[in-house]
């Protein structure tokens, strides 16, 4: 039959690798994407790389643990928590509607594997842990006050009421920003609230009554959902709970109703105390926070 040409050593037939090869966390797909979920520490680890470089850039979330809210144990109206910082970045392959934060920096993949940290929520009045992966780190929510100022964080916590100020948010600062600050406390009455933690979307307090700031919005795993809201702060004895903000962020307690905790991986803050009861007075524990990593597998 003649010469039978099996390799004819061009590049053209050589074998390719057209899309990445990964494998960590919860893996799920939409349309041509992989996304692969982290809801506790792990590895992304990638086997095989593409030969664009284009399909090595990856898609990602990372969300911080929010913090606690305000309340001790001891009497005081006490601050929501910051919600854990949030940060994200849309490869242009992977079609789909990010956050208005969208822009944290491109990482470009390379064949081993990268840890990931996903921070813990903070119990009450304890700042929440940051989350990490490759250059990204996203830092924990402010814890709120009681009897004294949010502290700093990813999101600020809320101040207590006596007017006390709430903690910065963006801390430290990156571009985007991860969060925002949380709102003083009121000495006013008859709620004195105090102030509600800061989420990634707005400060405490823009109801200038304690709630909660907001958090965003994004549709990284295929579904749109919310993340890093702030906790709502505490009020005087049954006056109306001021809730936390969209994304996970707890309601504050008006004493017959206890404070929420921040939903478990959204990095929402916890709700801040009300003033006496239930008894120990107590802030709700900030929630969990989460790694997302998404990229085109075909």
């Amino acid at each position: 039959q003649g010469w039978l040409v099996t390799d004819d050593g061009l590049q053209s037939a050589a074998d390719n690798n057209p899309f990445l090869v990964a494998t960590g966390g919860t893996i799920t797909t939409s349309g041509n994407d992989k996304i692969h979920t982290f809801t506790g520490p792990g590895t992304f680890t990638v086997s095989q790389i593409a030969d664009s470089s284009a399909n090595n850039q990856v898609s990602y979330m990372v969300v911080a643990g929010g913090g606690g809210g305000g309340g001790c144990g001891s009497d005081g109206i006490g601050g929501g928590g910051g919600a854990g910082g949030f940060r994200e970045d849309k490869s242009p392959v992977t079609p789909y509607t990010s956050s208005p934060l969208e822009g944290a920096g491109a990482i470009t993949v390379t064949a081993t594997g990268f840890p990931i940290t996903v921070g813990g929520g903070g119990a009450k009045c304890t700042s929440g842990s940051s989350s990490v992966f490759s250059t990204t780190t996203s830092a924990g929510g402010g814890r709120g006050g009681l009897r004294s100022t949010g502290t700093a964080g990813g999101s600020g916590g809320g101040g207590a009421h006596e007017g006390n100020a709430g903690g910065s948010g963006n801390t430290p600062p990156v571009s985007p920003p991860q969060g925002n600050s949380g709102g003083s406390g009121i000495n006013s009455s008859p709620i004195y609230p105090a102030g509600g933690g800061g989420g990634a979307a707005e400060a405490g307090n823009t109801d200038a009554q304690g709630e909660g700031g907001d958090g965003v919005t994004t549709s990284i795993n295929a579904t749109p959902t919310a993340y890093a809201g702030g906790g709502g702060g505490g009020v005087n004895d049954s006056s109306t709970v001021k809730p936390g903000g969209t994304g996970g962020g707890g309601a504050g307690s008006n004493n017959p109703t206890n404070a929420q905790s921040g939903t478990a991986n959204t990095g929402g803050g916890g709700g801040g105390s009300s003033n006496s009861s239930p008894s120990p007075s107590v802030g709700g524990s900030g929630g969990s926070g989460i790694v997302i990593i998404r990229y085109k597998f075909q």
